[in-house]
C-alpha cells in the first residue's frame, strides 16, 4: 500500500471527482439535480465553504491514477476557533460526509476504509462533533465501511435533497 497515497483538492482532480461519482450513481440511480452541483462544481460544493475533498492516488504503475475520492462538507455557520487552536481553518460542528466513491476494479482492497478514516480525522482536527451522510440501504459494502467506524443509522433521514436517499446515518466525534 506504499504506492497509495490520499491528497486533498487540486483543480486537475476535478475530472476525476465528477468522473467516479457518476459511474457509481448511473450504475444504481438516476442522476439527481444536487449530483450535477457538486460534481460539476466542487470547489462551490466543499472546497469554498472550508471543506475538503480528498483523493486516493495509486502511484504503482509509475504515474499517477485517480481511484477513489471522497467530500467533506460543512453544515452550519463555522464556528469561532480559539486562540490555541494552532489553526486558521474554519471550524465546523458537523461535517457531512458525501460523494464518496471507489473505482469498481478497486472495490474490495480497504481502499475506502482507508478513505473514510481519513474523513473522519480530518473532521476531528478541525475539532468537528460530528460526521452525516444521506445514502442507500442498496449499497451494501458502503453501509458495512460505515457501520465498522461507527456510524449508526437514523431512525427518519432529514435530508431531502436526493429522492433516492432513503438512509440517514451519524458518527459521534467524542472529541
Amino acid at each position: 500500500m506504499s504506492d497509495i497515497e490520499i491528497v486533498g483538492y487540486q483543480r486537475k482532480y476535478a475530472s476525476d471527482f465528477a468522473r467516479l461519482n457518476y459511474q457509481w450513481i448511473t450504475e444504481f440511480f438516476l442522476i439527481e439535480p444536487e449530483d450535477n452541483a457538486a460534481l460539476d462544481h466542487p470547489e462551490a460544493y466543499a472546497i469554498d465553504k472550508g471543506g475538503e475533498i480528498f483523493f486516493i492516488l495509486d502511484h504503482s504503475s509509475g504515474g499517477e491514477e485517480v481511484i477513489g475520492t471522497a467530500a467533506m462538507v460543512p453544515k452550519g455557520d463555522a464556528v469561532q476557533a480559539t486562540a490555541n487552536s494552532g489553526t486558521d481553518n474554519p471550524r465546523f460542528q458537523v461535517y457531512e460526509l458525501a460523494k464518496m466513491a471507489v473505482l469498481p476494479s478497486r472495490q474490495g482492497e480497504g481502499l475506502g476504509k482507508r478513505l473514510l478514516e481519513h474523513c473522519i480525522d480530518f473532521a476531528r482536527e478541525r475539532g468537528g462533533k460530528q460526521i452525516v451522510l444521506t445514502t442507500n440501504d442498496i449499497l451494501k459494502p458502503a453501509l458495512a465501511v460505515y457501520h465498522r467506524l461507527g456510524f449508526v443509522d437514523l431512525p427518519v433521514n432529514p435530508d431531502e435533497r436526493y429522492a433516492r436517499g432513503n438512509l440517514a446515518m451519524t458518527l459521534d466525534l467524542h472529541n
